[in-house]
């Protein structure tokens, strides 16, 4: 048996989020660089650092995509917790252990990820942000992030707002904890699927878009 299996994954951008032809521009070093949304500099992690759509420097970050008062199931989740104000609400994709892609709901709240499944409205994980230790990211314009959990297990999602996602989730954690969440870049990192299975994803630019391979070690 081969010592990897490698899978590619293509993650297919809604229309209303896609970059309308823009080109890639990647943010220079310089921090001093006022931010292009309206999040202030000291909230953005990505200065510096990636290579950015257009689209998404100068899109609002709204935080509630889903009206979440409005949604029984996921108040219902809440309520049960005693957990009231939402920071960041909604569907993602989700990487299973065994390589399925799932639809899922992720809800951040002043102390929790919540993870939900959007058709039975169940909660799937609950992971209390101060088990957070970092989150991994490409250097490249996608719509991966890994949550590294290192008491539980790691989840590795794709979101076209995940600018929003690691941004929140940096406030929260240093209002929370005062704790300086660590986001690293690089263009192969590895996340523990499983409690006992290791993958790694690799990122490569290439002509017409990026090529993303999952690789089971």
């Amino acid at each position: 048996m081969d010592k990897f299996r490698s899978r590619r994954v293509q993650i297919q951008t809604p229309e209303a989020d896609r970059n309308n032809g823009e080109t890639e521009t990647l943010e220079p070093e310089n921090r001093s660089r006022p931010s292009e949304n309206n999040v202030s500099e000291d909230q953005e992690p990505f200065m510096g650092m990636k290579v950015r759509r257009r689209a998404s420097l100068h899109r609002d970050y709204r935080g509630d995509y889903l009206d979440v008062p409005s949604q029984y199931a996921l108040m219902k989740i809440l309520d049960k917790q005693g957990d009231r104000k939402v920071l960041f609400a909604d569907k993602v994709l989700k990487f299973t252990g065994s390589g399925k892609i799932k639809r899922r709901v992720l809800l951040i709240t002043e102390s929790t990820i919540y993870i939900v499944s959007p058709e039975t409205g169940a909660l799937k994980r609950r992971i209390a942000l101060n088990a957070v230790e970092k989150l991994c990211l490409s250097e490249l314009s996608d719509n991966f992030f890994a949550i590294v959990i290192p008491s539980e297990f790691d989840i590795l999602m794709a979101s076209t707002r995940k600018s929003e996602i690691v941004t929140v989730l940096v406030d929260a954690i240093k209002s929370l904890s005062d704790y300086e969440l660590e986001v690293a870049f690089s263009n192969t990192f590895e996340y523990h699927a499983a409690a006992e299975l290791i993958k790694e994803v690799l990122f490569e630019e290439v002509e017409g878009g990026i090529k993303t391979r999952i690789v089971v070690k």
